[in-house]
């Protein structure tokens, strides 16, 4: 039996070009870092991280966590690592609910509603994202009043130079419970919905399961609010001098950042859900409607769940571009964690650990984002039989 040469076996090939592609890595990976400290020796430029328990010396704007001045750089990189998770989560919330309601009015048989989601698309899709948050930045400065002189849509509402000021419920034991409610809420509709389906599968019969689910989340509270003595004392801004007191303030920054954000990633999405409802066959279509479901119903139970298979991988690079999209707040002066690093950068003198720790931050989101995003596609899949 004649055997094969081991340059010939592939299997030998493949594991010989893997061990010099690892081999190579750990080199190239070795001489970098050894130049590059040495480079850093040289130059008496300092390395490593302790600059992190040194005091930051300089405020930001907004934290969701306290911090001043005299807080260290850790301390303040945390906060901008919060201030970039709300903009990202609060963002793909509200992203991907516009998006889709606008990629279904693409599709509407209205010839105006299908004209107007299409001039969104085109608009918000084209204009550079850069461009758009200096537009809502410019437009809150340049287009709304002094704090003395400023508008209030609606009671308790006020809009300014400084942002936007709401009024919001004082902090109450009450509300805990009502949290608590909530999640019981939570709960309750995960069994709901697996009933539902189950029952669906068994008897063809649907449950109103979306109804039913908004009434057990906004319910529940609100009967724990109701037995609780219905306790409401609002903190209404005032104004006091030149600017309000009391109250919640959304920033300038802040607001632009989330709309430019939203507006320019929604007209993507927008355009993800409408090729992803025209992948479904127009029989599918065709079949619902000859049964008698009403078009709405068409939609919901019968060709959104097939193009959804289509929608999420595309979605999820939508999301994750919002995200890495946010490190342009730097452009308008929002303290999310590229401009709290940069500013480390220039106080410290050390640039290479922040960028490493910004390149960690954003990766740790994309990893995050791409693997919830790839369960739900796994949990949504429809299953051959």
């Amino acid at each position: 039996m004649n055997r094969i040469p081991l340059w010939n076996d592939a299997r030998v090939r493949g594991i010989f070009y893997q061990v010099f592609a690892l081999g190579f890595v750990v080199v190239a990976g070795y001489l970098l870092v050894t130049t590059t400290m040495r480079n850093l020796d040289t130059r008496h430029i300092s390395s490593g991280f302790a600059f992190l328990q040194r005091n930051a010396a300089f405020e930001i704007g907004e934290s969701l966590i306290p911090y001043t001045a005299a807080s260290s750089y850790g301390h303040v990189l945390l906060a901008g690592f919060l201030n970039t998770l709300k903009v990202g989560f609060i963002g793909i919330i509200l992203t991907v609910i516009l998006g889709t309601v606008i990629g279904i009015a693409r599709l509407s048989k209205n010839w105006l509603v299908s004209r107007i989601a299409a001039g969104y698309i085109e608009i918000f899709q084209d204009l550079p994202v850069l461009l758009q948050l200096f537009f809502w930045y410019a437009l809150f400065y340049e287009g709304l009043p002094a704090p003395r002189n400023a508008l209030s849509p609606f009671e308790g509402v006020y809009l300014c130079k400084r942002g936007m000021i709401l009024a919001v419920p004082e902090h109450h034991p009450v509300y805990l419970y009502m949290a608590v409610g909530f999640l019981a809420g939570c709960l309750a509709v995960f069994f709901l919905r697996k009933w539902a389906r189950k029952r669906q599968e068994r008897t063809g019969r649907y449950f109103p399961v979306f109804r039913v689910s908004l009434g057990l989340l906004i319910g529940l509270p609100f009967l724990v609010w109701l037995a609780t003595g219905m306790p409401l004392k609002m903190d209404v801004p005032k104004l006091v001098g030149f600017n309000f007191r009391g109250g919640m303030t959304l920033s300038p920054e802040f607001i632009s950042l989330l709309l430019g954000l939203i507006l320019y990633t929604s007209a993507f999405v927008a355009e993800v859900v409408r090729a992803g409802i025209q992948s479904v066959q127009k029989g599918q279509w065709e079949a619902a409607m000859s049964i008698g479901l009403r078009r709405s119903y068409a939609l919901n139970l019968v060709v959104l769940p097939q193009a959804l298979r289509v929608i999420v991988p595309p979605l999820t690079s939508q999301m994750l571009n919002l995200t890495k999209n946010s490190s342009l707040a730097v452009g308008i002066g929002y303290p999310d964690f590229v401009s709290v690093a940069s500013t480390t950068i220039n106080q410290t003198g050390q640039s290479i650990e922040p960028i490493l720790m910004i390149m960690a931050v954003y990766l740790f989101f994309s990893l995050t984002t791409s693997a919830f995003m790839n369960w739900y596609n796994k949990k949504i899949a429809i299953v051959e039989r």
